[in-house]
């Protein structure tokens, strides 16, 4: 049976359900449904139940996202390594979301009122009955926005991977996502100053991935590269991944997680207009991230005369990152573009790291930064509603607060507990270090005892 045939039944039975206990009652009822039915064509419990329902379907999907960051990131990586790339991502996660609690969602949300910082009181699940049943439930709305801030802190930990101390790099996600992160949301999604300016950022190309983008520059720069990857004249020593199936795998996981993170982003699933739109945007958001593989394989066989597999995944990813600021609006043409577009970038942008020196080892900037400032620059392509003055602007003003405040953060923790591992320590991993449990003891310094 079709949902347009379905809704107006639930809504009669609920009416006389109603009735058999209070006729009066049932009658103001039926008058108030009749005039919401007749103004939005569902009744308001409906929409509710099915505005909840997507933020906790798209909650969980971006949360899975969580995986793919961690899968990405061991494949990465190299062997001695994949342990602590995936004990650093259990507990961002976590990390993030006792700190969002605690902090960060009403730091972002609450008593913004079209300025620069919310409310620093911890978040409590609304009473039952005082929700507004034109919305959502209130916790699901915690839980949507919560995935993504955790999401901003996997951004970083594939990039500052095999060099940074463990607790330095988890008290840095705590205070990311409980207070850097939220300052810079609350100026557009918590509707401060940004908002009033008519800045438009739908699901987070530059609140989500730029923000992530900007930490993981500044941490790579004030860590250095890792032992060995450049030498005394600035040419590339290739230090290859543990295991490219497992980095694939990370991507696939990051692309059906992306389904929710977009889609969810359309924050309401309670008309047809609003179920016609989330449908439009899961298809612009794989549109794009298609667009993506296939333009930065072509590059990568142009320049380099092979196919390289770690820039066609990182293509993916930023074709998503480039739709991620307005995946509504395009037509399937203009999500290829754009996707497309953020493809080249990762093909461009990882080289140009290494000239810089910058070692970026999952190429978490081109992909989340440079893609995502492309992202957000395009949304007047297709959203005449917007202005590129305003979305330079909004790209500045994140990337100013963001640089300025995740680099003195660095640094207190450089000058007071130490942010980088010896060079002895980084020869022998960080499985071994800090974890105690190889990734592959049959293949790393645990096989010799073994065979002992």
């Amino acid at each position: 049976m079709r949902l347009s045939t379905c809704l107006p039944a639930i809504a009669a039975l609920a009416v006389a359900s109603l009735a058999a206990i209070d006729p009066a009652l049932a009658q103001e009822e039926a008058a108030a449904e009749a005039a919401e039915v007749a103004a939005n064509g569902v009744p308001p419990e409906v929409k509710f139940v099915f505005n909840t329902l997507l933020f906790l379907v798209g909650g969980f999907l971006v949360m899975w996202m969580a995986a793919g960051f961690a899968m990405l990131e061991a494949g990465m990586v190299r062997t001695r390594n994949v342990s602590m790339q995936c004990l650093k991502n259990i507990g961002l996660y976590s990390t993030a979301g006792l700190m969002f609690w605690l902090f960060g969602y009403n730091l972002m949300y609450e008593g913004v009122n079209g300025g620069f910082i919310g409310t620093p009181v911890w978040f409590s699940h609304p009473a039952h009955g005082a929700e507004d049943i034109t919305e959502a439930a209130g916790t699901s709305d915690w839980f949507f926005q919560m995935v993504f801030c955790a999401a901003t802190a996997s951004i970083v930990s594939g990039a500052v991977a095999e060099r940074v101390k463990l607790w330095p790099f988890i008290v840095f996600v705590a205070v990311l996502t409980g207070i850097f992160y939220p300052i810079s949301g609350s100026w557009q999604w918590g509707e401060g100053w940004l908002y009033g300016l008519g800045f438009s950022d739908f699901a987070g190309s530059t609140i989500v991935h730029s923000v992530g983008g900007w930490a993981a520059l500044t941490g790579c720069i004030l860590l250095g590269a890792r032992t060995g990857k450049y030498d005394a004249e600035g040419r590339v020593t290739p230090l290859p991944g543990s295991s490219m199936p497992l980095a694939t795998l990370g991507v696939f996981i990051l692309w059906l997680g992306w389904f929710g993170f977009n889609g969810g982003s359309q924050l309401a699933l309670g008309s047809l207009t609003d179920a016609s739109d989330v449908a439009r945007i899961f298809a612009n958001t794989n549109t794009a991230a298609a667009a993506g593989v296939i333009v930065a394989m072509v590059l990568s066989q142009v320049i380099y005369g092979k196919v390289d597999l770690t820039f066609a995944l990182n293509g993916a990813l930023a074709g998503l990152v480039s739709i991620t600021a307005e995946p509504l609006t395009p037509s399937f043409l203009m999500a290829a573009i754009i996707g497309g577009i953020g493809g080249a970038i990762v093909v461009v942008g990882v080289p140009l790291l290494d000239r810089l020196r910058v070692d970026d080892v999952v190429g978490a900037i081109p992909v989340h930064l440079f893609a995502g400032i492309w992202g957000t620059l395009a949304v007047p392509l297709t959203n005449p509603e917007t202005s590129f003055a305003i979305q330079l602007l909004g790209v500045a003003a994140y990337g100013a607060f963001t640089v300025v405040a995740t680099t003195i953060l660095w640094l207190i923790l450089k000058a007071t507990i130490g942010i980088r591992i010896t060079k002895e320590q980084e020869e022998t991993g960080l499985d071994t270090l800090e974890v105690g449990i190889e990734a592959y003891p049959e293949f790393a310094r645990g096989s010799q005892r073994l065979r002992a």
